[in-house]
C-alpha cells in the first residue's frame, strides 16, 4: 500500500487539496446563501450585483433595458426593449464556476503571490465574462427565441467553462510548481 502511496502521492495530494478547497469554498457559499429566506423571495446581494451590472452594461451600449425583482421566486427580470428576456437567479452569478477555477488553481498552486493574483485576475475575469453573456443573452434571445435553449443550455457553458479550461492550462503550465521552466 506504502508503494502506492508514494506512486500515486502527486495525483493524491492535487485531488486532496481541490477537494478541501471545493468543499470550504462551497460550504462558506451555502452559508452565505443560508442568510437568505428563498420563502421571502429574498435573493443574495452578489447575484442582484450580477443583474444590476449586466443591466449597466446593456445601457452602456445604449440597449432599451429594464429590471425588476420577481415576484415568484428570488430573481431579478431582465427586460429588452419592453420584453421579457430572461430571470437572472442565484446560479447565474457564476461564483460555482469561480469555486471550481479557485480549488482548480489552489490544488496546482505555485508561489504564493502569483497563486494569489491568478486566482483574483481569473476570478475578475470569469465574473466580467458571465454579466456580459448574460447581457448577450438577452439580446440573443429576444431576437431568437426559438434558439433559447441552445444558447443558454450549451453555447454559453461551453464559452465559459472553456475559459476557465483555457486558464487552467495556462497556469500548470506557466505558474504552477509543476510548470517547466525554459530558458
Amino acid at each position: 500500500m506504502k508503494k502506492y502511496f508514494i506512486l500515486y502521492k502527486p495525483f493524491l495530494l492535487f485531488l486532496g487539496k481541490f477537494l478541501l478547497t471545493y468543499l470550504l469554498l462551497t460550504y462558506i457559499y451555502q452559508s452565505y446563501l443560508g442568510q437568505f429566506d428563498v420563502k421571502k423571495l429574498e435573493l443574495d446581494g452578489f447575484t442582484k450585483t450580477v443583474a444590476q451590472q449586466t443591466k449597466d452594461l446593456m445601457l452602456f451600449f445604449d440597449c432599451d433595458v429594464k429590471s425588476s425583482p420577481n415576484i415568484k421566486e428570488p430573481a431579478v427580470n431582465l427586460f429588452y426593449n419592453q420584453k421579457h428576456i430572461v430571470r437572472v437567479i442565484e446560479g447565474c452569478n457564476a461564483l460555482s464556476v469561480i469555486i471550481l477555477f479557485v480549488s482548480f488553481i489552489i490544488a496546482f498552486s505555485g508561489k504564493l503571490k502569483s497563486t494569489v493574483l491568478y486566482i483574483i485576475g481569473g476570478s475578475i475575469l470569469i465574473h466580467i465574462l458571465n454579466v456580459s453573456r448574460i447581457a448577450l443573452l438577452c439580446v440573443l434571445i429576444y431576437y431568437y427565441p426559438s434558439q433559447q435553449h441552445l444558447l443558454h443550455g450549451v453555447l454559453f457553458p461551453l464559452f465559459i467553462y472553456g475559459v476557465v479550461f483555457l486558464l487552467w492550462i495556462i497556469w500548470v503550465n506557466k505558474f504552477s510548481k509543476y510548470a517547466t521552466k525554459t530558458a
